[in-house]
């Protein structure tokens, strides 16, 4: 399949239907992805990044019914991840003296991956080429969200090759943002940012402030994954100005895991506490072990607020909850309100052990943590609700 973008630039990539789980089995999948590649004709013929090595075989010989590979004269390889850089092992089996423009780290991280010593040409920012009526102008993106990241800005379009920044795993024949569901789209773009940039927010921000410094009409947004932004491409560079600083809505999320449900009826009640104080705010819930773990990352970085919830087991954390703290802690979130609770049945470790993991993570701890006894009567129900009303309070 391939797709006209316009008189000079086609889609050559590959929308992913079936796949559920990205990065091993780190990131969900629900909508399918997009690995996407583009050829650019001018008096030379550009091919900007390749697709994941499954489709490998499939994305050279589309890509031969498309034009006669000996007639591309450059590869661009924005980014050397293998959903990217896959399938350059076959592609320069067939044309191995096609120069390949990337980044030095991009340069270590090919060979690293493939072994292979192909015709490299390292750039930087500011080096450009041109093409014809049109130039190549490289912008480094590094760590984002690799070390070896770049973008590629084309004049006379005015289209910004932005590889994996706003992009998003969203499968669609529509191809174009307007014509997509919208919330779907924003929904993926959000997930997206909130799983794989948020650790690296900082870097964003500069980034963008830098793109922004250059001038650059950018009437398209083409990334590697998902929908191309062609109506208001701005606004997706607005949102992740938006993301990255310190992003929050007016929602508290609780996360918790439950043995015997005593923690999830701790849960709710302290859900009641909170929204007799703020009707307005949104509360959510979602358990650890049953919950797309993805998913809740993208609701706690939408929070002003969470808490972890948990039961004891072997002086500990329940395994679900355990991980969503790493996960916390490796994300990096940024000026969010925390608190434990969750029931025990002797020993009763686990409030200091969230305690001492959100602390970890670098978030603050607004009030001591609850733990009630057992199965929690309309007692222990109460002090729950008030746990909740104080938390509320404190925000």
């Amino acid at each position: 399949m391939s797709f006209r973008i316009n008189d000079n630039v086609t889609w050559v990539g590959k929308i992913d239907w079936e796949l559920s789980s990205f990065h091993g089995d780190e990131y969900s999948i629900h909508r399918g992805t997009h690995y996407n590649s583009y050829l650019v004709r001018d008096e030379k013929t550009v091919l900007i990044d390749t697709v994941w090595d499954p489709f490998d075989k499939e994305f050279v010989e589309n890509l031969k019914k498309e034009i006669d590979l000996n007639k591309i004269d450059m590869i661009v390889a924005n980014h050397a991840e293998i959903d990217h850089s896959g399938s350059l092992p076959l592609l320069l089996k067939e044309i191995p003296n096609v120069p390949v423009y990337c980044t030095a780290n991009g340069m270590k991280n090919l060979k690293g991956h493939f072994h292979e010593d192909w015709n490299f040409v390292t750039v930087k920012t500011g080096d450009s080429i041109e093409i014809g009526e049109r130039k190549l102008i490289f912008v480094e993106a590094r760590m984002l969200h690799w070390p070896d990241s770049m973008m590629t800005y084309m004049t006379k379009d005015n289209i910004l090759f932005s590889n994996d920044a706003f992009g998003q795993h969203f499968a669609s024949d529509l191809m174009y943002n307007d014509l997509v569901k919208q919330c779907e789209l924003f929904e993926e773009a959000i997930k997206y940012y909130a799983n794989i940039l948020t650790p690296f927010s900082a870097l964003v921000t500069n980034k963008i402030k830098e793109l922004l410094s250059f001038n650059l009409p950018v009437d398209m947004i083409c990334p590697s994954h998902g929908i191309i932004w062609r109506d208001n491409p701005g606004q997706i560079i607005e949102k992740y100005m938006e993301w990255a600083n310190r992003y929050k809505e007016n929602q508290i999320t609780l996360v918790y895991d439950s043995m015997w449900k005593s923690t999830r009826k701790m849960a709710e009640a302290i859900a009641e506490g909170i929204k007799s104080v703020d009707s307005e705010v949104a509360v959510k819930l979602y358990s650890a072990s049953h919950a797309d773990k993805n998913d809740i990352l993208t609701e706690l970085f939408r929070s002003k607020a969470f808490m972890v919830g948990s039961s004891t087991i072997n002086k500990n954390v329940l395994f679900a909850v355990s991980g969503m703290l790493d996960m916390v802690k490796g994300i990096g979130f940024k000026d969010k309100k925390t608190a434990a609770f969750g029931s025990y049945g002797w020993s009763g470790e686990h409030i200091g052990v969230i305690e001492q993991r959100l602390k970890e993570a670098g978030l603050e701890v607004v009030q001591p943590g609850i733990k009630e006894l057992w199965n929690p009567d309309e007692d222990g129900l109460v002090r729950c609700r008030e746990f909740g009303k104080s938390f509320a309070e404190k925000l």
